[in-house]
């Protein structure tokens, strides 16, 4: 790890008042161990068993984020040691995390993971599609789910004005949803975009949480 480049990192974060979550996939405890000792406490995994796996071997006070697509078939293993889903990007997944964190007793803040990029490999919600199960209702009785924002990645490519209408376009769901679905939910306020290659241009466009693993770790 970088010194130099977290040093960096938590500077140009600090200016615009976003906050740094450490991707850690693919990383192992002494790397993780090293961010930590200099005061790194969100981590990010792309695959549960991953978070699994890390979770007991790091300290308590760490705070887990999964950032990748989630099956339904892993929420029942995720949910004891996740404190935030980045990825939500299906009514299915929406409703079994809610029988889950009912099972737990627990709420859990999740991300709306909208489709920005223009790649078909990338997941998320149609936006349309999202407002029209926001609008039905049916979402308001998953109370153990607490959708704290939204997150969303862009298209990988070198045509960087392409990103940028990306994540503007982020930028403005964000910004109909706060004026909309969520627009009495002060914890709505979450914009997670933004990654190594692309972070300060994510900033720039109104993210305030990006999520950083090369850079760190290389």
């Amino acid at each position: 790890m970088r010194s130099t480049a977290y040093d960096h990192l938590l500077q140009t974060c600090s200016h615009y008042g976003a906050s740094l979550v450490a991707v850690s996939k693919t990383r192992t405890i002494p790397d993780m161990m090293v961010l930590y000792d200099r005061g790194q406490r969100v981590f990010a995994e792309n695959r549960a068993q991953e978070i699994v796996a890390k979770a007991p071997q790091m300290p308590a006070d760490v705070v887990w984020h999964l950032i990748g697509h989630l099956q339904t078939n892993k929420v029942r293993i995720s949910l004891p040691f996740v404190q935030c889903i980045q990825s939500l990007d299906s009514e299915h997944l929406w409703e079994k995390i809610n029988e889950e964190a009912l099972r737990l007793d627990r709420k859990i803040d999740c991300l709306l993971q909208i489709k920005i990029a223009s790649e078909e490999t990338k997941y998320g919600w149609n936006f349309d599609e999202l407002l029209n199960l926001l609008q039905s209702s049916r979402t308001l009785t998953w109370k153990q789910v607490n959708i704290t924002g939204v997150m969303g990645m862009a298209t990988l490519t070198d045509d960087a004005e392409q990103v940028r209408k990306e994540m503007r376009q982020l930028k403005t769901y964000f910004d109909q949803l706060k004026s909309s679905a969520y627009s009495s939910q002060d914890e709505f306020k979450t914009i997670s975009m933004g990654m190594s290659g692309d972070y300060k241009m994510a900033l720039e466009e109104g993210s305030n949480m990006v999520r950083i693993g090369t850079m760190l770790f290389e």
